[in-house]
């Protein structure tokens, strides 16, 4: 009697602990390649170089589709031209020139500049609404049909042989709608890469390729300002053909070099393949592939036959299976629209900011170079939050810190042109820090059988929030606050969300929503364990 008076309240939780699987498909793996090689790790940084085509077809039109600098010309005196004008549009046609050979931009060569911004911005707006349709489209196949590399090879081609036919476009209806074409097959490159990439390595190593990804996306935004100067004088079209070529021989290559997931063939039930791409990479490791492997397919066998039994959903079922088993989780919904609205308001300013640059008067060379740089000290404060702070609370300080930036470019008056430049470059750079942490976080809150789906989904939203911004910064031309004032407002309050989530940090990564769920489960009932529950005792007051 003694013992059940002095025993804690509340313990029919430790009775029946929730079942947590005794060895995971992600743990079996990594018991297998946790020391990623150096090779191995090339081979996975290879593949992230992906990345760095895909922000050439982001960024491109900054320069193809700006309208260029004019200049008054004819006899000394002429009254008719006057340089400080808004536009040439109302002057007379003998009165004015452009700087630059007419065929330099797409506004310039098909006399765009009096067409109205509706139909400029057509073939930018097709880009994006490419993106998005492309996205939800294609998102599934990855997890489903094709797997990460088929995926990523199909739209690495697709997007460059689009970018070969769009340098031949012969006016701007055919440009837009091949500019649309663009965005449809560059929607999934960006995850495919990103996923893939991260699944060929160790957990340890991830975070590493994860930085490396986002250094080679900083690459190809910053060799776009430099091709384009190179470029100055010749047309936009050979700006296509030099960034469509390169993704071609790149494409190439990563066939013959890169391996397929591992953990997706599993997932899929591709044992052998599996068994294979592990023995390759066992090999590049320096491992025992005869007596290591032989033992790890008899571990697996076991292991995927435990999951067969249990149910163990996202291993089949059709292209829409992956978005059909979150559909069926409460707890996968409000994960996935969390994100989803984080990423909305990080996307807007991620692919909204760099085209305000412009509206700061300063040269938009150098205005793109300063963002593209931004990038780089962004990817290595990218590594050092991944290794040392808490993903949630990342998120909500940068989003944060993006946003006062944001609003403090409408605040500084217009005749600092330095002081609102470096308040530009500061909120870019909290921005694309938080847009790469949202990236992780996403891979990290979801199971190997609908990741690469629920990555594609909070990329859509980022590119959603990119349809927004360009209205918003045809809209801030005039006043600031259109445009700096809502991408402050916006970023800092969808960063509000991230606080739903759950923490991931330092976790392993399930292999099925059933995983998901025990993990959840397993950490949920650890927690309450930790809880001090009051003692009594029989003489203690009622």
């Amino acid at each position: 009697m003694a013992d059940m008076a002095t025993a804690p309240l509340l313990t029919r939780h430790k009775a029946n602990p929730p079942k947590v699987p005794s060895a995971s498909i992600d743990d079996m793996i990594e018991k297998y390649i946790g020391d990623t090689g150096a090779m191995q790790l090339l081979k996975a940084v290879f593949v992230a170089l992906a990345w760095a085509f895909d922000a050439q077809q982001v960024f491109i039109s900054v320069f193809t589709d700006a309208e260029p600098q004019w200049h008054c010309v004819g006899v000394a005196g002429n009254s008719s031209c006057k340089p400080a004008a808004a536009s040439p549009c109302a002057l007379p046609l003998d009165t004015w020139a452009w700087d630059r050979p007419a065929k330099t931009s797409v506004v310039s060569e098909w006399a765009l500049q009096c067409a109205g911004p509706a139909l400029v911005s057509l073939p930018a707006s097709s880009f994006f609404a490419g993106c998005l349709v492309g996205g939800f489209v294609l998102t599934t196949l990855a997890d489903s049909v094709l797997g990460r590399k088929k995926m990523l090879l199909v739209s690495l081609v697709s997007m460059s042989v689009a970018g070969l036919l769009t340098a031949l476009a012969p006016n701007v209806w055919a440009y837009a709608a091949l500019r649309f074409v663009s965005g449809f097959a560059r929607s999934i490159v960006g995850t495919c890469t990103l996923v893939l990439s991260t699944e060929l390595v160790g957990k340890k190593w991830r975070d590493t390729v994860s930085v490396a990804a986002f250094f080679c996306y900083t690459v190809g935004f910053l060799s776009l300002p430099a091709l384009a100067y190179a470029l100055r004088e010749e047309s936009w079209r050979s700006m296509y053909f030099w960034m469509s070529v390169p993704c071609l021989f790149y494409a190439t290559l990563l066939h013959f070099l890169a391996q397929e997931s591992p953990r997706w063939l599993l997932v899929r039930g591709h044992k052998r393949d599996a068994i294979e791409t592990l023995r390759q990479i066992a090999t590049l490791d320096g491992g025992n592939t005869t007596t290591d492997l032989s033992m790890l397919e008899l571990e697996l066998e076991a292991c995927i036959t435990m999951h067969e039994d249990g149910g163990s959903s996202g291993g089949g079922g059709g292209v829409f299976a992956a978005l059909q088993a979150m559909w069926e989780r409460p707890w996968a919904i409000r994960r996935l629209a969390a994100i989803m609205v984080a990423g909305f308001g990080v996307g807007m300013v991620y692919f909204g900011m760099p085209l305000t640059v412009g509206s700061l008067g300063s040269n938009l060379y150098l205005s793109t170079a300063y963002n593209a740089l931004a990038e780089v000290p962004s990817s290595i404060l990218s590594g050092l939050l991944m290794a040392r702070a808490n993903r949630r609370s990342s998120v909500e300080a940068l989003a944060a810190s993006a946003g006062a930036c944001s609003l403090a470019c409408v605040a500084i008056p217009q005749r600092a042109e330095a002081a609102r430049m470096a308040a530009e470059v500061l909120s870019f750079f909290a921005t694309c820090t938080a847009y790469d942490l949202i990236l992780i976080y996403t891979i990290e809150l979801f199971p190997t059988s609908v990741r690469n789906s629920a990555v594609g989904l909070v990329r859509q939203a980022m590119v959603l929030g990119g349809i927004a911004a360009p209205v918003l910064v045809a809209l801030g031309r005039e006043r600031s606050i259109l445009s700096f004032g809502v991408f402050g407002l916006v970023i800092g309050c969808s960063g509000l969300f991230a606080a739903s989530l759950p923490e991931t940090r330092g976790r392993s990564m399930s292999d099925t929503m059933e995983d998901e769920e025990m993990r959840s489960q397993a950490a949920v009932a650890s927690y309450t364990s930790t809880i001090p529950i009051a003692k009594y005792s029989d003489n203690d007051p009622v």
